[in-house]
């Protein structure tokens, strides 16, 4: 009887796992997890949604309003007479900025004599970005009791480097009030409550 000659196929099959493990390596090749990636967002978030634990950040509330309705010529005279409307004012002082920075109205008023600058703005922060403004004032200022009654008012007062800065919360709006003119609570007080009083009628 012939011999059955199975080499072929031993050889076909011994190729074919050979195949198969190669592919099984190979399969298992991918590059470990550095110890700075990014952990995945269903390892961070139970609900698999990235930042799902974030509120996102409310977007500024626009305040757009006339400069001599904040502060008419009458108040800034009745403040200093030398004062008038800054030509080409842009916002340059912290608080100015962040008045703009919230969408606010910023403004500028400049002495005739002298060439100091007063900052004045208004803007009306959505809730939790007001309160963060207000937290911020409270830590890095003094509080000032005579630009309004707390809690309808809150008023804080400081200075930094050549700068007196008052800040007043008071419903919905952040007032900020700057000038190096300003030294003490009291010299940014017929401004504030001007502003406070117009914001009001």
């Amino acid at each position: 009887m012939p011999r059955l000659h199975r080499l072929p196929r031993l050889r076909s099959t011994g190729l074919a796992l050979a195949v198969a493990a190669s592919a099984l390596v190979l399969a298992g090749c991918a590059a470990p997890a550095s110890p700075t990636d990014e952990p995945s967002a269903s390892a961070t978030d139970p609900a698999g949604e990235p930042g799902a634990s974030e509120a996102p950040a409310e977007p500024p509330v626009p305040f757009e309003i006339a400069c001599d309705e904040l502060l008419s010529a009458d108040d800034v005279y009745a403040f200093n007479p030398n004062f008038g409307a800054a030509p080409g004012y842009e916002p340059a002082a912290d608080g100015a900025l962040g008045i703009d920075e919230e969408a606010g109205t910023a403004c500028g008023l400049l002495n005739q004599t002298s060439g100091a600058l007063i900052e004045f703005g208004v803007a009306t922060p959505p809730e939790g970005a007001l309160e963060q403004r207000k937290n911020d004032a409270a830590l890095a200022s003094k509080p000032v009791p005579t630009y309004g009654t707390p809690p309808e008012v809150e008023g804080y007062f400081t200075v930094a480097g050549e700068h007196g800065e008052a800040q007043v919360f008071s419903g919905p709006y952040w007032i900020v009030v700057d000038s190096v003119d300003f030294v003490e609570p009291g010299d940014a007080q017929v401004l504030v409550s001007s502003i406070l009083e117009n914001l009001a009628g």
